[in-house]
């Protein structure tokens, strides 16, 4: 059997799972808005000197919280591409219990994780002055504006379905 055959028989046995409905077709308008708050918090990042690894770990962690599939395998081919290893990729959603990561991350995690559960926890003053702290204004700022951006991202991606994941060889 080759290599190909291999991947042939993996795709046909993965469970596909269907799109909902084409949100970029159907609200391109709102599509594009989301688009250009994407670009704007990109600008931002790299006016503050934000780390590209940083910047998956965070896509990754508020799409990892949001349930996002789509997102999830994105990210984390990002984050590897940015240099980010296989282990602290893994090791992400027990991040709090994993000595991998700086006081850096840890900060702009604690912040992706409490603005992303928003309703449950009104980003707390310490969280915000731990970010402000290990960061800085203005990189916290522009995180902050990643961390909504993925975010609305996230609830497009996990409501409509509309981009599906494709299996693909490990």
């Amino acid at each position: 059997m080759t290599t190909e055959d291999t991947a042939a028989n993996l795709a046909a046995a993965y469970v596909p799972i269907p799109v909902r409905f084409d949100f970029d077709a159907l609200a391109p308008a709102v599509s594009t808005a989301v688009m250009t708050l994407h670009k704007a918090a990109i600008k931002d990042l790299a006016k503050a000197g934000v780390p590209q690894g940083l910047i998956e770990l965070v896509r990754l962690r508020a799409s990892q919280l949001n349930g996002c599939a789509y997102c999830v395998n994105q990210h984390s081919v990002d984050a590897r591409k940015a240099g980010v290893s296989d282990q602290r990729v893994d090791m992400l959603p027990v991040w709090e219990d994993a000595a991998l990561y700086t006081a850096e991350e840890r900060a702009a995690l604690t912040l992706t994780e409490s603005v992303t559960r928003l309703s449950e926890t009104h980003a707390p003053e310490a969280v915000v002055t731990q970010a402000l702290k290990a960061l800085g204004e203005q990189q916290t700022a522009a995180v902050l504006g990643l961390i909504l951006s993925i975010n609305a991202w996230n609830q497009i991606g996990v409501t409509s379905r509309c981009w599906p994941v494709d299996p693909r060889e490990d």
